[in-house]
């Protein structure tokens, strides 16, 4: 078996696939460890892509050649577009899938790909050496001492796996998830696991602390699960999915269908008041749990503790695919005992008669700092080494596959000609070293910046609400804003890259002809109007043109109508919006000397100071957005770079 790759990845869930696929279609030699083959691309959780900011970038993972959202489409069972009645920036697509077609959609991509091994092995080890060249041993010291002062003295070389066996690389990613030190609980009962039914990884934690690698504990959840065929359906409204449904992936030329409903009901006061008599028996209120929850996907326990004055929530029943009977529970997640479990369930009217599948329970985990990475997702501390998806203190499906790709094309676009002979397909590849996505550009360059700039207390949820620049970063633009990059990163086939083009010239062919044409049939109009005026009125879109004499061509699809609705209604917004794009590129673009000591600075706070020279800011843009840096921080900090360096 070979032993030496270009790039290694660690984990086979949404993270770890992107990476690895990223990696292996950029042409680099590229083994993906995993625990378990028949793990690949599990959906752990609900199975469901999209919502709020994450159907962005599910969207933006698609444009840039990444998997997860043609196999989102491809084993899509119900689809909506959510917020519909808000303006086109929060526009979010949604699908529920079949879990087990979505896995073996994703497993089947990776066991055929050209160019990367799946090797099912625990890899509990780093093999590095120091920067000099000299060989490292854990025997050498016992732990660094985590510090404000990051010093990347060691570059990796390889992994360890739990049997012995080593396995080389120049650039390792890290893509973990719930794994490393993970316990599960239900109850006042734990037990190790990463989640369940498979094994933590209980090695590895220990092994990154003695690079000087700082950790944290998080905390995460699941709901029960239940026979749907056990529910009462009259107690519920049904949730239809949309008549015409829009899903994640670009020029795919997927069918997608809605195949099944999912339904919506509500707690009620008995659900809560049984909650409250056993708070103390749930692993979080018991005491149990000292790892940070998600404040944004909270569990039902924390909802009735922190909503006491809500008299109800939301419940969804999601079936989990066509070939189970399995049902989701969302808005349940736990860690009470099953017992209890069992009666909260029942006090619900659709669930009296319901059968448990599945218990719910909490999940425990080692995470790092995420401002110990650069933009790239590389460690500060070890040269060549990437984390990615929620070992760095996230969560979501999409929010781990957004950091897979972005590593993974990272660790390749770093390989040097010594390190490997990468086969790039396109010379202008060949000059980059790194992709930085900004907050300008993407939902995944808001994701990283806050992850690397800012650092996370709690695990990590993106949101609209977090970019400022939203309007701009539609779902519906992302192949605008992202393709030509895959494309010329060779993650884009051309035939794609074809019909992007072609769709282009259809936009521009349509705008062009409104901007010259006027009405014929003068449908409660005085005189004629141009037509681009007329959709710029609220109760008119394109498709009500037919109605002025206009004739849609029709090579026009829903996409497309949608696409020249916003460009021509939002014209003045995103104008205006562009013009603050380029004022931030301004300040982005002032970069900072690697050479620049910052603990070094005069007329800087102390504060400011240990921040940037902990984040190492990449431009004054990013050191502006540090927490704890303030407006004559930057000045001061201007100023000395202007007189020092520049």
């Amino acid at each position: 078996m070979n032993k030496h790759f270009d790039v290694i990845v660690v984990g086979g869930g949404h993270s770890g696939i992107e990476a690895a696929l990223a990696s292996s279609r950029m042409g680099a030699q590229t083994a993906l460890f995993v625990m378990k083959i028949e793990s690949i691309g599990m959906m752990s959780c609900n199975p469901a892509l999209g919502g709020p900011a994450k159907g962005h970038l599910a969207r933006e993972i698609d444009a840039l050649g990444g998997e997860m959202g043609i196999a989102g489409d491809t084993s899509g069972i119900h689809f909506r577009m959510l917020n519909q009645k808000k303006g086109p920036a929060v526009w979010s697509p949604r699908s529920q899938n079949d879990r087990y077609a979505y896995s073996k959609y994703m497993r089947e991509v990776i066991e055929n790909q050209k160019g990367l091994s799946v090797i099912e092995s625990q890899i509990v080890d780093l093999y590095t050496e120091y920067q000099n060249g000299s060989s490292f041993s854990q025997k050498d010291t016992v732990s660094f001492v985590a510090s404000p002062q990051i010093e990347s003295i060691f570059k990796v070389k390889g992994v360890v796996s739990l049997i012995g066996k080593e396995y080389f690389a120049p650039k390792v990613i890290l893509a973990n998830g719930t794994f490393m030190n993970g316990t599960i609980f239900v109850g006042n009962q734990k037990y190790s696991g990463g989640r369940s039914g498979e094994p933590a990884d209980n090695f590895l934690s220990q092994n990154l602390l003695s690079y000087g690698i700082q950790m944290r504990r998080f905390k995460t959840g699941t709901p029960p699960r239940v026979d749907i065929e056990s529910v009462l359906f009259s107690h519920l409204e049904t949730q239809h999915g949309d008549e015409n449904p829009l899903g994640f992936s670009h020029f795919r030329e997927v069918l997608l269908q809605n195949k099944v409903s999912c339904f919506i009901t509500h707690t009620t006061a008995e659900t809560h008041k049984l909650i409250k008599d056993n708070l103390l028996n749930s692993a979080m209120y018991g005491g149990h749990i000292i790892g940070t929850g998600a404040r944004y996907c909270p569990s039902i326990e924390d909802k009735i503790v922190k909503f006491s004055d809500k008299e109800q929530h939301h419940i969804f029943i999601e079936p989990e695919g066509l070939n189970t009977r399995e049902a989701y529970v969302n808005g349940l997640s736990n860690s009470l005992p099953p017992d209890v479990q069992d009666k909260m369930i029942a006090t619900i009217p659709a669930l009296a008669k319901a059968k448990v599948m599945r218990y719910g329970y909490a999940i425990e985990y080692d995470c790092i700092f995420p401002e110990e990475l650069y933009p790239t997702l590389e460690s500060k501390r070890i040269n060549g080494l990437y984390f990615a998806g929620q070992i760095n203190g996230t969560s979501g499906y999409e929010e781990a596959a957004a950091q897979g790709i972005v590593s993974g094309i990272n660790a390749v676009l770093s390989l040097s000609k010594e390190d490997t002979t990468v086969p790039f397909t396109r010379e202008s590849i060949a000059a980059e070293t790194q992709i930085i996505f900004d907050r300008a550009n993407s939902y995944i360059g808001v994701l990283i910046d806050d992850l690397v700039t800012k650092g996370t207390n709690e695990p990590y949820r993106l949101f609209t609400s977090r970019a400022e620049y939203r309007l701009f970063l539609r779902q519906d633009n992302a192949a605008d804003r992202l393709m030509p990059l895959g494309f010329k990163l060779g993650l884009i086939p051309n035939v794609r890259w074809q019909m992007f083009l072609e769709q282009q010239n259809i936009i521009n062919r349509e705008i062009e002809k409104l901007k010259n044409q006027s009405s014929t049939q003068q449908e409660n109009l005085s005189q004629p109007l141009k037509l681009i005026n007329l959709i710029k009125r609220p109760e008119i879109d394109y498709t009500d043109l037919a109605n002025f004499g206009y004739q849609i061509p029709n090579d026009v699809n829903q996409e497309i109508i949608n696409k020249i609705n916003i460009l021509i209604k939002y014209e003045g917004y995103l104008k205006r919006q562009k013009e603050e794009i380029v004022r931030f590129a301004n300040i982005e673009s002032m970069k900072i000397p690697e050479t620049l000591v910052f603990s070094d600075l005069e007329g800087i706070s102390i504060e400011a100071r240990e921040k940037m020279n902990y984040i190492k800011p990449k431009s004054i843009g990013q050191a502006s957005r540090i927490s704890g840096v303030n407006f004559t921080d930057i000045q001061a900090l201007m100023i000395h770079i202007k007189k020092h360096i520049i």
